[in-house]
C-alpha cells in the first residue's frame, strides 16, 4: 500500500512538473480593470482580472499559484472564476485553482471578479507585481510581465461613492485653474529663490567669467570650495580660492554680523561680496547667487554669465526646512540621495529625515547585527519567507529588485552625512517602532533561529523583538499581522540601544552632528500586546502599568531615557505626545502632559479635514510641545496631483498639486484650507471649536517638512516627478517671511494679493527655476503639466500652469512630437486635437485630447 502511494505521489510530481515545463509564463496576457466603484451601494469596488492563455498549449488545473500585491482588503466570498483569493500578509495575495478548476485552454480567456474595500481613483491602486510559483519549484517565482491595467474611463469606475461630484480632471478644468493666473515679465521678477526678505535690483550687470577669484575668511574655506565647484560645473574650469589678495575680478566671502543663516549679498559692477556670520549664512548666500543667474549658465558651457546688480538681505523664518524621504517601502540608492541633497541645498533646505525602517525593509547597515541586512534588507520570494521580506509594493519575486532590495553600508551612510553636513543639512535617522517595525522583527527571528541552533540560547535572546508565546491578534492598515514590537521584552530596550549606539558612532564618524533620533510611534494598531505573557508578567509587577495601554507610555518612557543618555532629544511622530483618555465615556486623545518637561519634537501629519483632528498640530505647539508641521493636506509629495486614472500616488488625505504647500499657511492653515480629501469646495463648519494657536504656541513650531513616503516610488524617476515643482513650494513657505495675502484680513484684498504672488511664484519657477534643474546636478525629471485647453468662439485656446514651456499640438490623432506644430494662438482646426508641453530638454509631460467640434 505504501509503495502504491508513493507510485501516486510521485506521478502526481512528476505531472505538475511536466505541466509547468509546458506551459509558458510569457504567454500568459492579464489584464486587470475595475468594474464599479460603491459596490452594491456599499464601501466596496468591484475589479476582475483577465487571464488570457494565447499559447499553443492549454494552461492547467492546478499545480499553481499566482501572487500579487494589493492595497485593498478582498472579500474572498465574491470571488469568480473557480479560484480562490487568500489573503498572506501585508499586501501580498495569492490566486489558486479550487478543486473544480479545469485550466485554461489554449487561446482561452478566465475572468475573474472579486470585491475589496474602498474604491479605486487611479492605477497605483491596481494588484502589482504578479507571479507565478509552480508547485514543482517551490523557490522559484516567474514574474508575469505581460500584464496591463485597463484605464477607467466610465463615472461608475472613478466616482467613488453616491454623492462623489468630482471627476476625473479634464482640460477644461485644468484651463480654469489655470486661467488666474496674470503674466509677469522675467524682467520684474524677485531673482533669488526662495523670496528674500529684502531684494533690490540695481541697472546694469556683472561679468562673471572663468578667472573669477574667490576671496574668503578662512573661517569659510569649506563653503568657498563649494562655489568654486559650482563654477567649475558651469565654466568647466575650477576658480582659485584665497584667504586674502586684491584680485581683479572676485567673488568676496566676508564675516559679518548677521543671524545664524542669515546673509547679505551684493553685487556691483566691480565685484561680489556675501557677508555672514557662519558658514551656513554664507552657505545660503552661495545659494541665492547660483539663482539669481540666469538658468542658460548650466545648459552650456559659457565664456561669461551676466549677474544682475542687487542688494539682498535674507534670513530664514523657520529654523526647521525638512524634507522627510521614505528608503525603507522602496529603496533608493546612495546617489539619488546625494542629488537630493543637492536639490535641497540649492533651496535652503536643511533637515533630511531618513525612515531607515518599516515593514517591508531595513536599509542600513548594523554590522553586529548583520540579519539587519541579510534578511530585513530584502524582499522576494522564498519557500518559507525567513530568508528574505515577503514581496511587497510590486517589488515581485526576484531579490534582486533595486526598488525592494538594498541598504546603505557604512560608508555609503557616512559618504552621505559628510555630503549633507558640508551643504548644511542635517540628517535625521528614523527607526521606526513599535509598529512598522516587521523588517527589523523578522531579521531578529533570523538571528535567534541561528544562535538556538548553536546552542547558545542567552545569545539567541539578546535582541528578541518578540514574545514567542504572543497570541494577539491584530491587522496594522498595511494589514500586517506581526509587525509590532513587544515592548514588554527587556530584549528589546537592549536592542534599540544597540541601535542608538551604532548610529552615534557612525554620526561621530562621519563628523556630523546628531541631536535627535526618530523613533517613529505611529500606527500602532488595536489588539497588540493583549494575549501576550509577557506583557501581563510587566501589568502584574509594574505598577504604572495597569493596561496595554500603559504599555505605550511605559515604552516611550524607556525610549526617552535611552537617548537622553546619550545626550539626544527623542523625536516621534505625533502619537508619541498623544495620550488616551475617555470624555463622557468616550475615548478621546488630549495632549500627554507627562513628556512635554522631556521637550519631545514631533511631526504632526493628521490634519485631514474632517477627520476631526484638524487641529491637532495647534493643540500639542500649544500644550508645549515641539511641532514640526508635516500635514498631510498640504505636505505629502507621494499624494497624486490630481484625480486622474494615469496620475500616479496615493489620495487618502487630498490631492497634493504645487499649490498645496504654497497656500499653506503655518500659523493659521485653517485659514486657507480650500477643499476637502475628496476635492470638494470645503465646509468651513469643520473648524467650528477646533483650537486656534496662541502666541506661546507659534514658539512651539519649529518648522514644516515636505513628506514623500515611498509605497509607489519604482525608481528615482518616480521620486522626482513627485517631488518636483512641489518642492518649490516647500522651499517657499519655509524660508520666506509669512507673506501679506497670510495676514491681511480683508477677504477681497488678501485673494488679490494671493493672486498676484501666485503669479509671481509660478513666473520665477517656470522661467527660471524649472528650467535650472533640467540641467543642474545632471538634470531632474520634475513632472511638466498637462496643458489646460477650452472650446471659444470655434477655436481651441490653450494654457499652461506655468510659463515658459513649448506647447505643441496635432490634429491627425498622432501623438505630439517635437515635430509637431508649436501652440501660438487659437486653434481653429476642427476635429480631435492632441496637445503636450516640452521643456528645454524636448522632454514632454503627458498628452491632454479635446474636440473642436
Amino acid at each position: 500500500m505504501r509503495t502504491l502511494l508513493l507510485v501516486v505521489l510521485v506521478l502526481a510530481s512528476v505531472s505538475g512538473y511536466t505541466q509547468s515545463q509546458n506551459a509558458d509564463t510569457h504567454k500568459l496576457k492579464i489584464q486587470w480593470e475595475v468594474i464599479e466603484n460603491n459596490y452594491q451601494h456599499t464601501s466596496r469596488f468591484l475589479s476582475a482580472f483577465t487571464i488570457t492563455n494565447s499559447s499553443k498549449v492549454d494552461w492547467p488545473a492546478s499545480g499553481w499559484t499566482l501572487y500579487f500585491n494589493f492595497i485593498r482588503t478582498v472579500d474572498p466570498a465574491s470571488v469568480t472564476g473557480n479560484v480562490l483569493i487568500e489573503h498572506i500578509n501585508g499586501d501580498l495575495f495569492r490566486l489558486v485553482p479550487r478543486a473544480g478548476f479545469t485550466g485554461i485552454k489554449a487561446g482561452a480567456s478566465l475572468r475573474v471578479e472579486f470585491a475589496a474595500s474602498d474604491w479605486v481613483v487611479n492605477f497605483t491602486d491596481a494588484p502589482a507585481g504578479l507571479f507565478i510559483v509552480w508547485d514543482a519549484a517551490l523557490a522559484k517565482g516567474i514574474p508575469l510581465t505581460n500584464y496591463t491595467i485597463k484605464p477607467s474611463t466610465e463615472p461608475k469606475q472613478y466616482l467613488r461613492f453616491e454623492g462623489d461630484k468630482i471627476g476625473l480632471i479634464t482640460p477644461q478644468i485644468i484651463f480654469e485653474q489655470n486661467k488666474n493666473a496674470k503674466p509677469v515679465a522675467e524682467e520684474k521678477l524677485t531673482k533669488v529663490f526662495p523670496t528674500p526678505v529684502l531684494y533690490r535690483e540695481h541697472a546694469g550687470t556683472y561679468t562673471l567669467t572663468s578667472d573669477v577669484t574667490i576671496v574668503t575668511d578662512p573661517a569659510f574655506q569649506q563653503e568657498a570650495e563649494l562655489l568654486a565647484g559650482d563654477l567649475q560645473s558651469i565654466f568647466h574650469k575650477k576658480s582659485p580660492v584665497v584667504t586674502s589678495g586684491n584680485a581683479a575680478k572676485a567673488i568676496h566671502l566676508k564675516k559679518g554680523e548677521a543671524s545664524h543663516e542669515g546673509y547679505t549679498l551684493s553685487v556691483t559692477a566691480e565685484g561680489i561680496t556675501i557677508t555672514a556670520s557662519s558658514g551656513a549664512g554664507i552657505f545660503y548666500g552661495i545659494q541665492s547667487l547660483k539663482t539669481l543667474l540666469s538658468p542658460a549658465a548650466w545648459a552650456t558651457v559659457p565664456a561669461s554669465v551676466a549677474v544682475p546688480l542687487v542688494d539682498v538681505e535674507d534670513a530664514p523664518r523657520f529654523e526647521h526646512r525638512a524634507f522627510f524621504l521614505d528608503v525603507a517601502r522602496n529603496f533608493q540608492q546612495k546617489q539619488q540621495v546625494i542629488k537630493l541633497i543637492d536639490l535641497m541645498a540649492l533651496y535652503k533646505l536643511n533637515v533630511l529625515h531618513l525612515h531607515l525602517n518599516d515593514d517591508e525593509g531595513w536599509r542600513i547597515e548594523i554590522p553586529s547585527l548583520p540579519e539587519l541586512t541579510a534578511i530585513g534588507s530584502k524582499r522576494g520570494h522564498t519557500v518559507d519567507g525567513t530568508s528574505a521580506l515577503l514581496p511587497s509594493f510590486g517589488s515581485g519575486p526576484d531579490i534582486s529588485n533595486p526598488h525592494g532590495s538594498g541598504y546603505y553600508s557604512q560608508q555609503d551612510y557616512i559618504d552621505i552625512l559628510r555630503y549633507a553636513t558640508a551643504r548644511h543639512v542635517r540628517v535625521i535617522p528614523e527607526i521606526e517602532t513599535p509598529g512598522h517595525a516587521r523588517a527589523a522583527i523578522k531579521s531578529m527571528d533570523a538571528r535567534y533561529t541561528r544562535l538556538m541552533k548553536e546552542g547558545k540560547k542567552e545569545e539567541a535572546e539578546k535582541y528578541l523583538l518578540r514574545d514567542p508565546d504572543d497570541k494577539s491578534v491584530y491587522r496594522s492598515v498595511q494589514g500586517w499581522n506581526d509587525n509590532v514590537i513587544n515592548v514588554a521584552m527587556p530584549s528589546a530596550y537592549t536592542f534599540l540601544e544597540k541601535i542608538v549606539d551604532e548610529m552615534v558612532t557612525l554620526y561621530q564618524r562621519a563628523g556630523a552632528p546628531l541631536q535627535t533620533i526618530h523613533f517613529g510611534g505611529d500606527e500602532v494598531p488595536a489588539g497588540v500586546w493583549e494575549h501576550s505573557p509577557a506583557c501581563q508578567n510587566l501589568m502584574e509587577n509594574n505598577a504604572s502599568v495597569k493596561s496595554t495601554e500603559d504599555l505605550w507610555y511605559y515604552f516611550f518612557g524607556k525610549v526617552n531615557t535611552i537617548v537622553q543618555a546619550k545626550g539626544l532629544s527623542l523625536y516621534g511622530w505625533e502619537e508619541i505626545a498623544m495620550r488616551k483618555t475617555k470624555l463622557d465615556g468616550e475615548s478621546r486623545y488630549i495632549p500627554n502632559p507627562d513628556f512635554v518637561k522631556d521637550k519631545f519634537q514631533v511631526d504632526v501629519w493628521n490634519n485631514v479635514l474632517g477627520w476631526g483632528s484638524e487641529d491637532l498640530a495647534y493643540r500639542l505647539a500649544n500644550a508645549g510641545y515641539k511641532v514640526v508641521l508635516s500635514c498631510v493636506t498640504n505636505l505629502y509629495f507621494d499624494m497624486a496631483y490630481y484625480k486622474a486614472f494615469d496620475e500616479p500616488g496615493y489620495y487618502w488625505g487630498a490631492f497634493v498639486d504645487v499649490d498645496k504647500p504654497y497656500y499653506f499657511i503655518p500659523y493659521d492653515y485653517f485659514r486657507n484650507a480650500k477643499e476637502d480629501k475628496f476635492g470638494n469646495t470645503l465646509n468651513r463648519s469643520i473648524f467650528i471649536g477646533k483650537e486656534r494657536l496662541t502666541d506661546y504656541g507659534k514658539s512651539n513650531i519649529v518648522g514644516i517638512q515636505g513628506l514623500l513616503w515611498a509605497e509607489n516610488m519604482l525608481g528615482p524617476e518616480r521620486m522626482e516627478y513627485m517631488i518636483l515643482p512641489k518642492m518649490l513650494s516647500l522651499a517657499e513657505r519655509a524660508w520666506a517671511k509669512d507673506p501679506e495675502w497670510a495676514t491681511e484680513k480683508d477677504a477681497a484684498k488678501s485673494e488679490a494679493l494671493y493672486l498676484q504672488a501666485w503669479s509671481e511664484f509660478i513666473a520665477v519657477s517656470g522661467l527660471r527655476e524649472l528650467p535650472r534643474l533640467d540641467h543642474y546636478a545632471g538634470g531632474f525629471l520634475y513632472r511638466i503639466p498637462s496643458p489646460g485647453a477650452v472650446v471659444e468662439n470655434g477655436t481651441v485656446v490653450v494654457n499652461m500652469q506655468y510659463p515658459g514651456f513649448i506647447v505643441r499640438y496635432t490634429t491627425d490623432g498622432k501623438e505630439p512630437s517635437l515635430k509637431s506644430t508649436i501652440y501660438s494662438g487659437p486653434i481653429a482646426k476642427k476635429g480631435t486635437i492632441r496637445m503636450k508641453a516640452f521643456n528645454s530638454r524636448g522632454r514632454s509631460g503627458k498628452t491632454s485630447t479635446i474636440v473642436n467640434p
